[in-house]
């Protein structure tokens, strides 16, 4: 057996910042720190957090006054800013600076009176925290025939934006629906669905002919880590969404020669290690990693816990 490892894969720079922020949270003031929703989507980092006595929580009610209450990396409305004001948190914001690009892009063509269209999946935890910096302006979309839905006339003041986290290919058949109904509709200079998504599903879609089975390492709730997953299916080829190598099925393997593995952007290299330890010790498989693209980006932990480190 052979195994195709995938490069880029696995953690993006803003997944990198909030974990190190809430590892550096953890080190500067121990346990009984707080954090609204899951630091990132992955079940492997949030227990591993869990038993070092971080609590995750989805009500600022539920966090006690005076603590330390870190924002996850997919950020948060101006409601909850304010809700952890009122129970005087200290608060520490590891929101992916490419999602507070998309809120600044909201609070900005809400002032300038558009409506906004915004490209996403109802109930992901950024799609919340965006639509609350302006939600008398925002109208959710998921597929093109939300757009024919849409009640605005063709020539309203229109722009849209996207969830970051996207299948970009998807989301420009619904781009282009929009484009077809409201040819006047503005967007943001730059697109809004991030790099590390893009070049992981630019990976899959390069690599996945190679392959008679594709093992995505994240979990249900990772957007960006369903859509590999989607990808790869879509090329008739099959492929498995996996937490972790217990996960995996010995059938799934029956009369395979390749396996690709790749990694959504909130999964981390251990699982995927694992997996690929596995597949060696059973299966004799030989490793090749294959880069389609190179990444260097990197984001600064948030200045409040910089301020923190520095003693000021």
């Amino acid at each position: 057996m052979k195994i195709i490892l995938a490069n880029p894969r696995g953690f993006c720079a803003g997944v990198n910042m909030a974990i190190q922020s809430l590892e550096e949270c953890v080190k500067l003031f121990g346990a009984g720190i707080y954090v609204y929703h899951e630091i990132v989507h992955n079940r492997y980092v949030v227990e591993r957090f869990s038993k070092q006595g971080v609590t995750f929580v989805d009500n600022i009610e539920d966090v006690p006054e005076g603590s330390i209450l870190l924002y996850s990396a997919h950020g948060v409305s101006p409601e909850i800013r304010k809700q952890s004001a009122a129970r005087g948190l200290q608060t520490i914001d590891a929101t992916c600076p490419l999602v507070t690009k998309v809120h600044a892009e909201a609070i900005r063509y809400a002032r300038q009176q558009y409506h906004i269209i915004l490209i996403g999946h109802q109930g992901h935890d950024e799609v919340i925290g965006t639509m609350g910096e302006a939600p008398e302006s925002i109208t959710l979309v998921e597929t093109a025939e939300d757009v024919e839905n849409l009640p605005f006339p063709p020539d309203a003041k229109i722009a849209y934006l996207t969830q970051t986290t996207l299948s970009v290919e998807e989301t420009e058949v619904v781009i282009s629906k929009l484009r077809q109904r409201y040819p006047n509709i503005e967007s943001p200079p730059k697109g809004d669905i991030c790099y590390a998504t893009t070049n992981r599903q630019h990976a899959v879609s390069q690599l996945t002919p190679q392959a008679d089975l594709v093992l995505v390492l994240g979990s249900q709730n990772s957007s960006n880590s369903r859509r590999l997953q989607e990808i790869a299916s879509s090329m008739d080829t099959p492929a498995y969404l996996i937490d972790g190598v217990d996960e995996i099925q010995p059938d799934w393997l029956n009369g395979i020669d390749t396996v690709l593995i790749t990694a959504g952007a909130s999964a981390p290299q251990v699982v995927v290690q694992e997996c690929i330890d596995y597949l060696i010790e059973n299966y004799n498989a030989e490793l090749e990693e294959v880069t389609t693209r190179e990444e260097h980006v990197t984001f600064p932990i948030p200045k409040e816990l910089r301020k923190i480190q520095a003693g000021t």
